[in-house]
């Protein structure tokens, strides 16, 4: 089957959505499907993409950008000459000039075509005019000419019959994990050995974009509650900065806990699964999260996790993490109470990596996406 994805950026640097498309695209490759992303060259990473195997990637020149919305009209060029030989196309991405333009092609040359918003399908949090704006432009006509949509959890799925979306239009599919960067993990310690961190120390971790939506600033002021009681703890914060830094070292200086947390920037391959090993928790504090590939992750390397109730995931990562609501002082005795015991550790950590193994394995994962391909690919109907 020959399929397209559609993503406006292609870089780590953006987190859960790329990283998730990526490996779904390498595994779509690798069960013989020929597979193109397109993309901009919007934060584009060449060494990024040197890591596919057998994907081509086209990197379309972005003009001009508001926050994240790209301007990239010469990709009507390459859509005009390419898009006819694709058998189905994969929007991985909601409110997007890319998915205005390929929609109208697509329409155009009769490709069905499957959207994946991966959390953005209401207008809240942020520039909720110009969202509003999208959906009555583009938006909801793009929503409606879907084949299907793919929603990562229950809460997405209501979030789009909100939006009108038929029901039956609509296929829950999670993101996935590859497990096998993870049967040789680093060995403890080398991470605290690089960041400076006392040997006995315990770790409290965050990792993710440094943005005012994750809620990190409750996380700071519940590990101030904890540092008053706790000499031997160190609160990590890792990723890149997505306009929060400077507000959120403020609130750090304020708390005078400077000394007790260590902001390292983003890290990728071995240095980040060296800082989960190392960690004792992983707290995800988010305001709202459609899905985390973080949690995961942190599963896959054995660590405990608590995060908040605004994440998604959250319907099922209580069956291997604790779960709190977005309160600081629930959130500070979580933290001590899973760094403290043990055997509860020890329990999350089993009950997670169970949990990924069957529900979140990518495999099985792309399966359940081939198939919805099959479904609706023109491919299958001339067949």
């Amino acid at each position: 089957m020959k399929i397209l994805h559609v993503i406006p950026f292609f870089s780590p640097k953006f987190g859960g959505p790329v990283n998730s498309t990526r490996m779904v695209c390498q595994k779509l490759a690798e069960r013989g499907h020929e597979v193109t992303i397109l993309t901009t060259d919007f934060h584009f990473d060449p060494a990024y993409v040197e890591q596919l195997h057998n994907i081509m990637v086209i990197p379309v020149p972005c003009q001009f950008h508001v926050g994240l919305y790209l301007y990239s009209p010469k990709m009507r060029a390459w859509l005009s000459k390419n898009l006819s030989k694709y058998d189905i196309i994969h929007m991985q991405d909601y409110r997007s000039y890319q998915n205005a333009i390929v929609s109208h092609y697509a329409q155009k040359l009769n490709i069905p075509y499957i959207l994946q918003a991966r959390g953005s399908v209401m207008p809240f949090f942020e520039k909720r005019i110009l969202k509003h704006c999208f959906d009555v432009v583009w938006g909801k006509k793009l929503l409606g000419d879907a084949k299907r949509l793919i929603a990562l959890t229950e809460e997405e799925v209501s979030q789009y019959k909100e939006m009108k979306v038929p029901g039956n239009k609509i296929i829950i599919i999670p993101n996935g994990i590859d497990l096998t960067p993870y049967d040789h993990l680093p060995p403890k310690g080398i991470f605290k050995s690089k960041c400076g961190i006392p040997e006995e120390s315990k770790v409290i971790l965050y990792l993710g974009r440094i943005h005012r939506i994750k809620g990190i600033n409750l996380l700071v002021e519940a590990f101030s509650n904890i540092s008053e009681e706790m000499s031997n703890v160190t609160l990590v914060v890792v990723g890149p900065d997505d306009g929060y830094l400077n507000e959120l070292q403020k609130q750090v200086s304020q708390l005078g806990i400077a000394e007790k947390m260590i902001f390292t920037g983003p890290i990728y391959g071995f240095e980040k699964l060296s800082a989960y090993v190392d960690a004792n928790v992983y707290v995800l504090p988010s305001c709202y999260e459609s899905f985390s590939n973080t949690v995961l992750e942190a599963w896959a390397c054995g660590t405990p996790v608590i995060l908040t109730e605004s994440c998604a995931i959250s319907a099922v990562a209580h069956k291997a993490g604790i779960v709190v609501k977005r309160d600081p002082d629930e959130l500070a005795d979580s933290i001590r109470k899973i760094i403290l015991d043990d055997a509860l550790s020890r329990k999350c950590c089993v009950n997670g990596k169970t949990l990924i193994e069957n529900e979140f394995n990518i495999e099985s994962v792309v399966t359940k996406i081939e198939d919805c391909y099959r479904q609706v690919s023109r491919r299958e109907m001339r067949s």
